[in-house]
């Protein structure tokens, strides 16, 4: 009886007692745990800090910056050496310092030409092998293992290589600002380096196409080698044969008679066909924006179409830049629609992708 009575009391106690269950975190608890954890924003920053790390200390990014500069350097050498003898009296002259980039001496190509050749194997070599080099190094399920959404990896990578690809560009920028000092002794003014600001976004969204269409093929094709070849081969057709492919389409669509002359009504359709069609390109597009950006006397991406009456009743002087960016705002959202249409392709390709350890 006593054993009974002493553990009645007991059970009645444990009755009454609560389990304890699962505590909700406080505000305080909350915090902490979303500041030890990545959040879903910042996900795809720990890749793209991890790949453009990668970038920036391979050989890749060494030889492309070398060869880049080089070019840079002889062409506004040149240039520079051209406008030696006459910085004296030019010193007062309103965007002399653009010349640099624009100009051309003996048989040189400008600044800005070597910029619209060379400028897309910067994105090619930055991301041809962006997925299928994690594919034949078999890394690929092992990252997307990790507590991290699909879609990060690809937007990791593609920031990661814009962003190696402006470093790049910023310091040919810099080495190009530093001869024009050092030879001509002119400074740029502060219109000047706003306008230099303003071709560096067209260049980089010009150039992230490329990079855009390099990682597409790096997700559709397995191989490395493939992919750095289809993209090249699209690069060389675009910048060699797109042009003579444009004028048979322009003949065909907009013929010039045998007997017309250069500034007949038929020639001048021909032209705005062949300028037309040519803006299918990005590359036409990079030019026509370059040209009117870095020459404040352009007045129209197509000097070529304007008549004799137009020319002739222009206001002579030079453009500001925002009626600059006003000539050129077309192009420069054609450019950003094309990187965007081309990285969404690739975006939509690789989340729809099986990938398998």
């Amino acid at each position: 009886m006593t054993a009974r009575s002493e553990s009645l009391p007991l059970r009645k106690k444990r009755k009454k007692g609560r389990t304890p269950g699962p505590v909700s975190p406080g505000p305080a608890e909350g915090a902490a745990a979303q500041a030890q954890l990545p959040g879903l924003r910042a996900r795809w920053r720990v890749i793209a800090a991890k790949e453009f790390a990668d970038h920036v200390t391979s050989v890749r990014f060494l030889v492309v910056t070398i060869v880049l500069t080089l070019a840079a350097a002889a062409a506004v050498y040149s240039t520079a050496g051209g406008l030696g003898g006459v910085a004296s009296d030019v010193s007062g002259e309103p965007s002399v310092f653009l010349v640099l980039f624009t100009g051309q001496v003996g048989d040189i190509p400008r600044f800005t030409n070597f910029i619209t050749f060379l400028g897309p194997l910067l994105g090619i070599a930055f991301g041809f092998d962006g997925i299928n080099g994690e594919r034949s190094e078999a890394t690929l399920p092992r990252l997307l293992s990790q507590p991290i959404h699909r879609d990060d990896v690809i937007n990791g990578k593609f920031v990661a290589g814009l962003a190696a690809i402006g470093v790049i560009l910023l310091a040919v920028i810099g080495i190009v600002a530093a001869i024009g000092i050092i030879q001509l002794g002119i400074l740029p003014s502060a219109e000047d380096v706003l306008r230099i600001m303003v071709w560096f976004i067209v260049t980089l969204a010009y150039i992230g196409f490329w990079l855009a269409l390099a990682l597409l093929c790096s997700i559709v094709l397995r191989r490395a080698a493939t992919s750095a070849l289809m993209a090249l081969s699209a690069w060389l057709v675009v910048t060699a044969f797109l042009g003579l492919i444009i004028g048979m389409l322009a003949g065909v669509l907009s013929p010039v008679p045998a007997d017309a002359g250069e500034g007949s009504p038929q020639a001048r359709a021909n032209l705005a066909m062949r300028v037309n069609l040519g803006r299918l390109a990005p590359n036409q597009l990079y030019e026509e924006a370059t040209r009117v950006i870095l020459d404040p006397r352009q007045r129209t991406v197509t000097p070529g179409l304007a008549t004799d009456s137009q020319v002739s009743g222009a206001i002579g002087g030079l453009l500001s830049l925002d009626q600059s960016l006003l000539v050129i705002w077309p192009q420069f959202v054609a450019l950003i629609a094309a990187s965007a249409g081309t990285f969404a392709l690739a975006y939509v390709s690789f989340m729809r992708q099986e990938v398998r350890a």
